[in-house]
């Protein structure tokens, strides 16, 4: 269903009625829809008694496209960010995070769980910085506290993801995706391929190949390098969890994450890489299952 949040129509997907837990919002990563949320992995929470909500951010899936807003030239905000500094997005992250926001409106959410991966972890640290009374708990997935000097990609992981596909057909986007998903995916979790196909396929027709609104969500993160800085400020109790075999956010990443928020909990995942396989959605819940009754009601 569209919903009207933060002046953008945003598609969202709201799961279960609730079983007398707080709601949980999932927000997914860079140029990923809401689907990217494995099937298994809401129904546990569901299951759990919580009200579940995930959306496609702005610019991404079904949700409103900002193309009048050019494409930012990513090669030159990169080194820019090198040499220090200031990059220019079409739109900062904190507008993501409002978006967040106006999702729980329109639903008439007051306070949620609120559970990002990669990008939407980064969200969701702006969420928990900006209205901590809103947010009961906070989970970073494989996200980064921002701060310059942490590591990034690997090389051939960069080549690959701004690698383009030879045209817009639906061979050539699944062969590209498929590099890409096996260049970032988890080595002790392999997705079996004929699965890999079907996800990619699925999400290609739901949402279209969106090079240039990627690119806009790539500049957002890119331009919040004074998040790092502010996680101190975080109330709201945080569990950080990361994958050590990470090749897009290394796990140092997520490490210093956890050491940026007071109180929070650091679990790493091992054999884990930058996607949410089957196993590692079993091994993700272990420690988010217990942590999200830390905000909810005995």
């Amino acid at each position: 269903m569209k919903v009207q949040a933060n002046g953008l129509s945003i598609e969202v997907e709201d799961h279960g009625a609730g079983g007398g837990l707080p709601p949980v919002l999932l927000v997914m990563g860079l140029g990923m829809q809401l689907t990217a949320w494995p099937a298994a992995f809401v129904r546990a929470l569901v299951d759990a008694g919580h009200r579940v909500v995930r959306f496609d951010n702005r610019d991404i899936g079904l949700s409103t496209r900002l193309d009048h807003l050019g494409t930012p030239n990513l090669l030159w905000e990169s080194v820019k960010l090198r040499m220090g500094l200031g990059v220019r997005a079409p739109y900062p992250l904190q507008a993501m995070a409002d978006d967040a926001f106006g999702v729980l409106d329109a639903l008439g959410i007051a306070q949620a769980h609120v559970v990002g991966a990669s990008m939407g972890g980064m969200i969701a640290q702006r969420m928990a910085l900006a209205a901590p009374q809103r947010v009961l708990t906070l989970t970073s997935i494989m996200g980064s506290s921002g701060a310059r000097h942490l590591p990034g990609p690997k090389r051939d992981v960069l080549q690959v993801l701004f690698s383009r596909p030879k045209d817009h057909s639906e061979p050539s986007l699944l062969a590209h995706y498929v590099r890409v998903f096996q260049a970032i995916g988890s080595p002790a979790y392999p997705t079996p391929p004929a699965e890999l196909r079907k996800r990619i396929l699925d999400s290609v027709r739901r949402g279209g190949y969106r090079p240039a609104c990627t690119a806009r969500q790539m500049a957002a993160v890119a331009s919040d390098t004074g998040r790092a800085a502010e996680l101190a400020r975080i109330t709201a109790p945080t569990l950080v969890l990361h994958g050590t075999d990470d090749p897009l956010v290394p796990v140092a990443c997520g490490e210093d994450t956890a050491r940026r928020i007071p109180g929070a909990r650091f679990v790493a995942i091992p054999g884990m890489g930058h996607d949410l396989p089957p196993g590692v959605v079993e091994r993700l819940l272990d420690p988010l299952l217990p942590h999200l009754r830390l905000g909810s009601p005995p």
